[in-house]
């Protein structure tokens, strides 16, 4: 079953490496990570979504490369680390999405 998180990063401009722990992704987790600016809308929940804001198709180019789960039993955290990019003259709000899905069933050398 997938699982996901959403986080929202303030101020974000140019390439910035980012991590993220999560007890849900371990080293053999399939990631997938997206990312969108963003115009937050905070106030009162009321029942409402979860998002607080939303996410906005603006000129700026934002994207995430180089995904990269991490995490053993009994050693290293679980998470994922990721390349951010912000490609604009300012700094940018930005939600990124990560989720997690089941873990792989076998890893091959080919």
């Amino acid at each position: 079953m997938a699982r996901s998180i959403r986080i929202l990063y303030r101020g974000q401009k140019g390439t910035i490496r980012k991590n993220w722990n999560w007890g849900a992704i371990n080293l053999d987790t399939p990631v997938i990570v997206t990312a969108a600016e963003f115009s937050p809308q905070f106030g009162g929940l009321g029942g409402g979504p979860k998002t607080l804001g939303r996410p906005l198709l603006g000129l700026a180019n934002v994207y995430v490369t180089n995904v990269g789960p991490h995490g053993v039993g009994g050693g290293e955290a679980g998470g994922v680390e990721f390349l951010l990019h912000v490609d604009w003259e300012s700094p940018l709000d930005v939600v990124v999405t990560i989720t997690a899905l089941e873990d792989i069933e076998v890893f091959e050398q080919a």
